[in-house]
């Protein structure tokens, strides 16, 4: 997906909401566990129930691994079934030495390869150019970098001052000579509404995936405020608050109004018009 139709589909849906599979066994309700692959019948029913609310989708590679050739097969599936207009991003945050990094680029965007077609993958960038360039030879395919996380760890390596500047200012501006904004986003917690106004000036077109709204307290309207540009530019996730709005049969139609709360909300803050 380009960076133009992501931005059509923003302004389709008056959305930029990102629902996260972070699809957990143990949490799922409990009449699903009668499937033959319970993880993608939950994950077939939130997708069916948030699809018109949501412009991405962002499986995290963790709740799969764990589950070992199930989970993987889950994944392929849930992949598969998402619609085509909706953009996919592998939770993954890869980042090793050159050749590992393009095994691992290799697993989420060729689909000969481990059957995995994924839009975008998440990397971590604290190797250097040489752990993320392998991951941008492939066209079409975005790479969305740790900039700015809401876990608060973040402290410890991401706010040190580097000169006149924190580490992750550094890290973002460096990026930005690796690929631009049609391949390129950021990851920025909700929890750090307050430096997006500045991740923004650095990075003025390019599209910041934002988790930390919802379950772990970000603010949507802080983020929106600072973070929108003129093609939307933000990538808004919601995961716990949406996929364990109920532990019942009920938990797709819940579901449902937590994604279209959080939408609705979104299209007053989008000056687009259909």
């Amino acid at each position: 997906m380009t960076y133009e139709e992501l931005y059509r589909q923003i302004r389709h849906k008056q959305s930029y909401l990102c629902v996260g599979l972070d699809t957990d066994i143990r949490k799922i309700p409990a009449h699903l566990h009668a499937e033959p692959d319970p993880v993608f019948a939950f994950n077939r029913q939130i997708i069916d129930a948030t699809a018109e609310f949501a412009v991405a989708y962002k499986p995290n590679i963790a709740f799969y691994e764990a589950q070992g050739p199930r989970g993987w097969e889950s994944l392929r599936k849930t992949l598969a079934y998402i619609p085509e207009t909706c953009f996919t991003i592998a939770d993954a945050k890869r980042g090793d030495i050159g050749n590992t990094s393009d095994l691992y680029a290799r697993t989420f965007f060729d689909p000969t390869a481990a059957g995995l077609d994924f839009d975008s993958v998440t990397v971590a960038p604290y190797m250097g150019h040489d752990s993320v360039t392998p991951f941008l030879t492939y066209e079409g395919k975005w790479v969305i970098l740790l900039a700015l996380t809401s876990n608060p760890g973040s402290e410890d390596f991401q706010l040190l001052a580097t000169g006149p500047q924190p580490l992750f200012e550094r890290v973002i501006q460096t990026a930005q000579t690796w690929a631009d904004h049609n391949q390129l986003m950021f990851v920025v917690g909700a929890t750090q509404a307050g430096q997006i106004g500045r991740i923004r000036q650095l990075a003025p077109r390019h599209f910041l995936l934002v988790p930390g709204v919802g379950a772990q307290g970000g603010s949507l309207a802080e983020v929106s405020r600072y973070g929108l540009n003129d093609h939307g530019g933000l990538l808004v996730n919601a995961s716990r608050s949406i996929l364990y709005a109920s532990d019942g049969r009920d938990f797709a139609r819940r579901a449902a109004d937590e994604a279209q709360k959080l939408q609705r909300e979104m299209a007053g803050f989008l000056s687009y018009e259909l």
